[in-house]
């Protein structure tokens, strides 16, 4: 999977609507969650809506996906039901390492093996659960799919996916613009706190690629 060609200037109106979903799954309150819900169904984004609350799990965690999919559904109605690919291991195995490879660049080697030194199992389910099976699903554009990863993750305690994905939103082809409007609509959603530890890692990522793509994550081993 090749990186898409970045667009120019910040989020669209779906865009938008979208990372302010992703962003109200790390928030306590299902207030958020549930005004984000009905402007994503409003716009005819439901399929959209749901995949970003699907890979919501590799990050948030089961709990805090179900209790974001339990207030969609007031909102949402029934799932838009898509049976998962029926893919063989093998083609799910190669479509995550290419999504693994897009996401980290020159770091997609430094990843594998950190992980993997972590533990093997960690790196095998990161490369065919995380990127193939989840990050890797049709259904949304894959720099939309680290735009929102992005909204989330700077409302959790989770500084190291959050470096990584904000270089990983950059590699898969959003625009500074875009990065820096989702950082914006996150705020809006999780306090100043958050935001402002956003923006500083935001300003590191951007001082450090300097407009090189490959530029060093901390220490690779984010997932």
């Amino acid at each position: 999977m090749s990186a898409p060609a970045p667009s120019r200037g910040g989020l669209d109106a779906d865009e938008r609507r979208l990372v302010r979903l992703a962003a109200a799954v790390a928030d306590p309150g299902a207030e958020a969650l549930r005004a984000a819900a009905r402007a994503i169904v409003a716009a005819g984004l439901h399929a959209a809506g749901e995949e970003v609350l699907l890979q919501s799990h590799l990050f948030a965690g089961y709990p805090a996906a179900l209790e974001a999919f339990a207030t969609w559904r007031e909102v949402a109605g029934p799932a838009v039901h898509a049976p998962d690919e029926a893919l063989p291991p093998a083609r799910v195995r190669a479509r995550g390492e290419e999504v693994c490879r897009v996401v980290y660049g020159a770091q997609y080697q430094p990843l594998r093996a950190n992980v993997a030194a972590l533990h093997p199992a960690l790196e095998r389910w990161m490369v065919e659960e995380g990127y193939g099976r989840v990050l890797g699903r049709p259904g949304l554009a894959l720099h939309v799919r680290e735009l929102c990863i992005v909204a989330l993750t700077a409302g959790l305690d989770a500084p190291r996916q959050l470096y990584s994905h904000l270089r990983g939103a950059l590699q898969a082809g959003a625009t500074a613009g875009q990065v820096e409007d989702t950082l914006a609509e996150a705020a809006g959603v999780q306090g100043r706190e958050r935001a402002a530890a956003a923006a500083a890692l935001w300003r590191e990522v951007r001082d450090r690629a300097g407009g090189r793509p490959g530029a060093a994550t901390r220490d690779g081993r984010n997932d």
